[in-house]
Order: structure tokens, then sequence, then C-alpha cells
């Protein structure tokens, strides 16, 4: 079910008395590459609804905001690409002012209506409350937004913009570059030869035709690392516990679970989001898994390895080499001895460097800032939007429910399968007319999709990510007798077609079902596959699937107690006496590892599996 009409920010427009006439910047499209890039644009100012004809495109937007009362003003402090700017001229009055101090950026950004960024400039909570309201654009020139305070943003009332897909080639190419350059010996040789030395025969490499290349992440990049590994002759396997296996067979490779891809793969490429459950993945334990000799590839984030096991896998011989582009700490020390090991080779992350990824960017983010000075919600916005203060104070304890339910269940998902088919189910007194659910699931969509990924989810683009990863979600209503006064009884996920790690979660269809009630303003979970329990959701959640009997309850709640965890709730579900029953028991805070192998080995506990929520 789509977004029935499409949504505006009538605020963002820029206003006649917040748009002060300003001088248009004197520089132009002069240069062949500026031509170059804005032919290339024709097809993606068509779908950002612009014509490319000269007077009816950018030039009659640009008159129309003018006639509107005035142009808007755009402060770019960091150096973008001439085709972006070149967008951003044809609509606006653009102020190119790079190397600001945090006081000069405060003075300045009160005058302008859009601040486009990259990595540099720091848009704190201050930076907004010197704008006094006028600044409704924050633009990104990149994907990540880590310099751009989004609380702060929100609350003013701005939007945040980023550019997501521009660099995907760049940074495939870039990882398929540091494949063959560690695998021949490039930057060790290069530097030897330098340095007057000869050394034929300790830079033997190795060849890469019939090698086994395993994949970590299905996402943007991973797909097209795959397809060039593929044009080298390489065998590749994937590995992603959240992408559909669909997607992978659709270019010809396998998908394959996390500890085969790492024992058979003789190369090993990351390109996985940095989340709690990725950090420092590649571990010491990791690395006694691999065959030895494994060459790794990381052009994604440098928190997924541990640096020091990294370390410690080179020098004993069990990775024969890495190469590396990103690192927990950027830049690294200058004295890191991963950095400065002959087997490593190491690039300032390069991913995104390349000049038509830094002019893809600069048109990606010009056409978002411009959309959204035109009063248009872009799928690239990071941050969550103005909804009516009517509708958020009604359904506010709703939507803490329903990013609750979507973190929970995607942490039910066993490797292997993938994520399809998302339903929710609403279930309300309310004519369908009274109740608009588009908040609601797209926070569900938030909570399963941004805790195994790097996307912000948001009202206006959780169907477009949703889209991109090939999730379909679908809603369902169900018509209650009851008051209306209450906006929803229940809202249930379903995942389907999919692999649990926990068969408790699994209802008579086969799908991952959890339910989820407010109860005096706060989220309970109600339900977990076809067992009824009563828990808040708060903190983190251990559930038990186990034989129905005396005493269960009693043995896990000492073993928490013997381990110093506090048990804050406890619920039990069953489905008759004696039968199957499923425990869920509320922990302030994650068990040692040694508790819950204890809970595993618990007589009569058949499964267990602990979630954060």
């Amino acid at each position: 079910m789509a977004l029935a009409t499409p949504l505006r920010l009538r605020h963002l427009l820029p206003a006649a008395a917040a748009a002060p006439a300003r001088a248009p910047d004197p520089a132009g499209p002069s240069s062949l590459a500026s031509h170059r890039a804005l032919s290339l644009c024709r097809g993606r100012l068509l779908r950002a609804g612009l014509s490319t004809t000269p007077r009816s495109g950018l030039v009659a937007v640009a008159a129309a905001a003018s006639a509107a009362g005035g142009r808007p003003t755009v402060l770019v402090t960091e150096n973008l690409g001439t085709a972006g700017l070149d967008l951003l001229r044809a609509f606006a009055n653009v102020d190119c002012s790079y190397e600001l101090t945090a006081e000069e950026l405060r003075a300045k950004v009160s005058l302008v209506d859009a601040l486009v960024v990259r990595s540099g400039t720091q848009v704190t909570r201050e930076v907004f409350e010197a704008a006094r309201g006028r600044l409704r654009v924050v633009g990104r020139a990149g994907v990540g937004v880590d310099n751009v305070d989004l609380q702060a943003a929100t609350e003013a009332g701005c939007l945040v913009v980023n550019a997501p897909t521009a660099n995907t080639v760049a940074a495939a190419e870039h990882a398929v570059a540091l494949l063959a350059a560690m695998a021949r010996n490039v930057a060790q040789a290069d530097a030897s030869l330098k340095a007057g030395k000869w050394q034929r025969s300790k830079y033997v490499g190795v060849t890469l035709v019939g090698k086994t290349l395993a994949v970590m992440g299905f996402g943007k990049v991973g797909p097209e690392v795959a397809r060039r590994a593929k044009g080298l002759g390489m065998d590749v396997i994937v590995h992603d516990p959240y992408a559909a296996v669909d997607r992978a067979r659709a270019i010809g490779v396998d998908m394959v679970s996390f500890d085969e891809a790492i024992s058979t793969a003789d190369f090993i490429s990351l390109h996985m989001p940095l989340t709690p459950s990725t950090a420092k993945l590649f571990n010491d334990e990791t690395f006694a898994k691999m065959r030895k000799g494994v060459r790794i590839i990381n052009v994604a984030r440098g928190g997924v390895v541990d640096e020091e096991a990294l370390l410690r896998a080179l020098d004993n011989g069990t990775v024969a080499q890495a190469a590396l582009d990103v690192f927990t700490e950027e830049p690294p020390p200058r004295d890191s001895k991963l950095v400065q090991h002959e087997n490593v080779t190491v690039t300032p992350h390069l991913g995104a460097s390349t000049t038509e990824a830094q002019e893809g960017v600069a048109l990606e983010i010009a056409e978002a800032v411009i959309g959204a000075l035109r009063g248009d919600l872009a799928a690239t916005a990071v941050n969550a939007p103005t909804v009516p203060a009517e509708v958020l104070s009604e359904l506010s304890s709703y939507v803490v429910l329903a990013e609750k339910l979507g973190r929970l269940v995607v942490q039910l998902v066993a490797g292997g399968s993938g994520i399809k088919g998302i339903k929710v189910v609403f279930s309300s007194a309310r004519d369908p007319d009274d109740l608009d659910t588009r908040i609601l699931r797209a926070m569900v969509t938030k909570g399963i999709i941004e805790p195994i990924s790097s996307a912000f989810v948001n009202i206006v683009n959780a169907d477009y990510v949703a889209k991109q990863r090939g999730l379909r979600i679908v809603e369902e209503r169900i018509f209650l007798d009851g008051s209306p006064e209450i906006p929803l009884d229940s809202i249930q996920v379903h995942l389907t077609n999919v692999e649990s790690k926990f068969a408790g979660a699994l209802s008579d269809a086969g799908d991952i079902r959890v339910e989820g009630k407010v109860r005096d303003g706060a989220p309970h979970l109600t339900l977990v596959g076809s067992f009824r329990v009563d828990v808040s959701l708060v903190g983190n959640l251990i559930l038990c699937c186990q034989v129905d009997q005396p005493g269960i309850i009693g043995k896990v709640g000492s073993i928490l107690g013997k381990m110093n965890v506090n048990v804050s709730f406890m619920s039990v579900g069953r489905t008759a006496p004696g039968k199957q029953a499923i425990m869920a028991i509320g922990v302030d805070e994650e068990p040692e590892k040694e508790a819950l192998k204890l809970i595993g080995d618990t007589p009569s506990v058949e499964e267990f599996v602990f979630l954060k929520l």
C-alpha cells in the first residue's frame, strides 16, 4: 500500500520576507566538464520534474520562484562539483564560502534558506539556533550525516537530505582496485622500486581466476562488487542475513551463511554497515574460522573490524594480506602498526573519490535541495518531517510501539533466507478514513531496516528505502467493535517466507509474527507466534520456549540473579497445560554469554533468544 498522495512541505517554500534580494554568483556553467555533466544530468532532471530545455526548465523554475517573492539563498561551505553548483545557481542565489569558522557559520546561517555541506562542516544545535527559523534545508553531499545534529534540525523544522546513491559504483570499483593491487603486491613493489630496489622474487602475487570471493553485505555496493569480480573469473558467494536470495540469484551468485562464507573464501570483501550487531564482527573468533592465507578488503566501515585482532591474524599468518580504505579512527594514528604492516595496503578513505562520483554527489544533493525548497519531501530525507500536532499527540504511543515491534521482529530472522515480505495488521474500531496509519507503517519499516543497515527511515522515505532493499510491505485493517475514541487496539507485524532463529515465533501459517498493544501509554508485547504474553517493551528481552512444567521460571530467574542481571518483568504464555510455553523476561542489561548459555542448558528449555529493544 503506497502513500496515497505525494506529501509536500509548504513551509519549506521561501517567503518573500525571508529571502532578501542578493546578486547572483557571477560564476556560471563555463567549463566543458560542466556542460558534459549537465548533459548527463538530463535524465535526473526529468525524474525531478524539471524540464531539460533552457527556458522551460530550471530557468523557468527560477523565474517562478522569483515571481513568488524572490529567489532563495543557498550557502555552500565546502567544495561541490561544478554541475551541482550550476543546478543550484539556476534556481537560487548561491554563496560559496569555504573554511568558515564556527562563529562565521553561525553569522551567515540566518541569511540563507539552505545549507550544503560535506563532512567537514559541523552543523550543530547552535547553528540551527543561530538560523532563527530561516534555514529550511541542510544538504549533506555524501551518505553519512554524523556532522549534522538531526534532533536539533527536526526541532527547528529543518529538513536534512543526503546523497546516498551516487557513490555506489566508485566504492565498488575501489574495492576491486584494492583486491587486484593486494593480490599482485602493487603498492609494496612500487615503494620498493622507488627506493632503488629490484625485488621481483619477493613480490610474487596470486591470481584471481578461480579464487572464491565472499562479499559480506549485499546492499548497494556489494552487488556491484560481485558483478565485477565475476568478470575477473572469480567464484563469488555472498552473505547478508537480511537480503532476499532472489537478488543474489539475479546476478548469478550464491547466498550462503556467515560461517560458510568466511571459512571457504580466499578473499573476503566487506560491504556491511556499522551497527551494534556488526561492530567488531571480524574479531579473533571470526578470524580463527577462516581459511589460512585469506585476504581481506574493507571499503565499508572501519568499526566492523577489530583492528587489534586483524593485526594478530596478520602476524600469525591466518590473514595473508589486508587492503583497507577505512579505519576505526580516521585518520589513524601515525604510528599505527596495522597501517605500517608490510602485508597491508591502505588508502585514506578514497571509496567515493572519483571525479564522476563527486559530480554525481553534487548533482544528487543539488536536486534534493532544490526539491525541498520547492516544497517536495525528498526520498533522501534523513530526519523526520513535521507531523501535524494533533496526529502525533494521538498516535505518539503507537509510534513507539510500531518501531519497537519492527526492531524485535527483525532480530528473530535467521540468516540465509533474507526478508522479502512484511505485513502490518492494524486492528481498530475506527473507520479507515479516520485513521492515518502512514507514520505507523513507516515506523515499523524504520524498526526493521535501521538496525541492519546504514539507512535513515522516516515517513517520507520508508517506501523508497524498503523498495531499494527488495522489501514488499502491505497493510491490512481489521475492524473491531468498540470505542472509536481509541485509535488502535493492536498492531501485528508478520515477516513472510523467512526462517526464524526462534521457532516459537512462527504462526500457524509459518510467518514470524509479533503483536503489540499500548497499555497505560506504554508499548507492550502481547503475542509471539501463537503464544499470548504481556510484557513491557522496555530495555531488553529474553524469550524462552520450554515444556510447560513447574520450576522452570524459578531456575531461569535464579540464573539471572546469580549473574547479577536485574529482571524487570516476566510473563508466560502457553498453548495448553503441560504442552509448550513461552517465557518472556525483561532485563535491564545484556546478560553475559555464560548466563545465556546456562539458560540454554536448563532442562526443558527448548530454545531461547536475546533481543535488544
